[in-house]
């Protein structure tokens, strides 16, 4: 019994999630590319390390070392890949350290000091990132595990006293093997919650599209790991910025994603497109009103020359008055995707009258104009953008069919108005397109974008536009320059 009971309310909760309008993968084909930004830098925050004084006796002999730098790393042996349960795994093997520091030596009354360097070698680390969403739905690194630990370390000593040194540099070596074990895994734990992190909060989640309408890139849950590739689901909706907590439901197709031959695949469900044009018909954004010299010559004529029975009824004061035609989208557009290809449809009112100075305007008519878009999309850099093109086109009556005959002879001149004056105002908008949920400094390279029942989706190959150092001290906190002063876990669990 309980069972049900459990299986019951499994399947309402699935009943009950929520969709997304926006799926992004990435596969381990982006990993190379990530490993190689990725180790550039954590090579140069491992060369910043901070290595303590170390200070110690073996009966008579007596040593302090200090100043410790990072003159020389060499991450030769690495791997990142994926891991199931959020996890992304970094392995690096064989790596080497070349260290310099100062040396004070006291043996009975023999004093000696001066600078030396020294290797590290056999340098092992293993690091996970767990990754996860957080209350504001935007992807962090919620926990890094690591283990590190360094095989030899040798020390080139020399002078007067070499022998001397060579039989007790065991002591020295060791001490300083064991400090630098130490050090490691904190300044990764610094990296990745905390620098990974500043990255990582560049990534919209709510943000202005424009100066009417924004878009919610929430994470609807934790990301999912395989052995090939992290999966991420967006909410994908937009909504009007005077309306921030108005959401259009998700009926839509979910999008799916099968591929792993590019770096990333991006899907879009028709609910992404719908909830853009409700929001802009909501906003008030869907209506166009050309008034006098705004209405193309030739259409002013043509329109003038069909309603010149009414017009010269009129009195001489509104013959000569500027012309008005006025357009309005009666209710949100809707996107229909097919493998075929994705259109728009659209219900438009059209109102022609005259507008005497001073006085009301005179009404000539009213009708409904039907139209279709078909719309290509493309990615550039980090931008979704569309290109609409008027393919089908239609005027008619909401009166009678008797006066729908008598629009014939606009239907021509309209659809040029529109393919003239009004598609590419459209165009020009959504050719700015609307960022996707990236971090800054990386974009899309080479899309190729395929449509399916209900969605689309787009592969792309990654490239870094610009460094990950140069986007983290960008966007590093003021006060986590140094990672002693975050909250590290305990230093490395490898043996010494």
């Amino acid at each position: 019994m309980a069972l049900f009971g459990a299986l019951i309310l499994a399947l309402l909760a699935g009943a009950h999630a929520e969709l997304p309008g926006c799926k992004i993968r990435i596969t381990s084909k982006a990993l190379e590319l990530v490993k190689q930004e990725g180790l550039r830098f954590l090579e140069q925050e491992l060369e910043t390390v901070t290595i303590p004084d170390l200070r110690g006796s073996e009966g008579h002999f007596f040593y302090n070392i200090s100043e410790v730098k990072v003159t020389e790393l060499q991450l030769t042996f690495s791997e990142l890949h994926f891991q199931p349960d959020q996890e992304l795994v970094l392995q690096i093997n064989n790596a080497s350290w070349g260290l310099r520091f100062r040396r004070q030596l006291l043996y009975w009354f023999f004093y000696d000091g001066g600078y030396i360097n020294a290797s590290a070698e056999g340098v092992s680390i293993h690091t996970a990132l767990q990754l996860s969403r957080d209350t504001i739905g935007r992807i962090k690194v919620s926990n890094v595990s690591c283990q590190a630990s360094v095989s030899r370390m040798h020390a080139a000593f020399g002078g007067t006293f070499k022998k001397v040194y060579e039989f007790l540099s065991t002591f020295i070596t060791s001490g300083m093997r064991f400090l630098l074990n130490q050090q490691i895994c904190p300044v990764l734990y610094h990296a990745g919650t905390v620098l990974l992190n500043s990255l990582l909060d560049t990534v919209p989640v709510r943000s202005a599209v424009d100066e009417l309408v924004g878009i919610d890139y929430s994470l609807l849950k934790d990301p999912v790991a395989s052995t090939s590739n992290l999966d991420m689901e967006f909410r994908g909706a937009f909504y009007p910025l005077t309306e921030a907590n108005w959401s259009l439901s998700n009926r839509a197709v979910e999008p799916q994603l099968q591929e792993e031959e590019r770096m990333v695949y991006v899907a879009f469900s028709e609910f992404f497109f719908d909830s853009a044009m409700e929001s802009y018909f909501r906003a008030g954004a869907l209506k166009l009103s050309l008034v006098g010299d705004k209405v193309p010559h030739d259409l002013d004529m043509v329109l003038r020359a069909s309603y010149f029975g009414s017009i010269v009824l009129m009195s001489p004061a509104v013959i000569d008055s500027p012309l008005k035609l006025e357009l309005r989208v009666m209710e949100p557009p809707r996107c229909t995707i097919k493998p075929s290809g994705t259109t728009v449809s659209v219900t438009t009112s059209v109102t022609i009258a005259l507008v005497p100075p001073n006085q009301p305007e005179v009404q000539l008519s009213s009708m409904i104009m039907d139209a279709r878009l078909s719309a290509k999309m493309a990615l550039r850099g980090k931008a979704l953008r569309t290109q609409l093109d008027l393919r089908r086109f239609r005027i008619y009556s909401n009166q009678s069919a008797l006066e729908s005959l008598a629009l014939i002879p606009l239907q021509t001149p309209l659809k040029t108005l529109l393919q003239i004056a009004v598609m590419p105002m459209l165009n020009e908008r959504t050719w700015r397109g609307v960022q996707i949920p990236l971090p800054e400094g990386i974009d899309f390279v080479r899309e190729v974008v395929t449509n399916h029942a209900g969605f689309l989706t787009i592969g792309a190959d990654l490239h870094f536009a610009k460094g990950l150092r140069e986007v983290i001290e960008k966007n590093r906190p003021a006060d986590t320059r140094d990672p002693r002063t975050s909250s590290a876990p305990p230093p490395s669990m490898a043996a010494v």
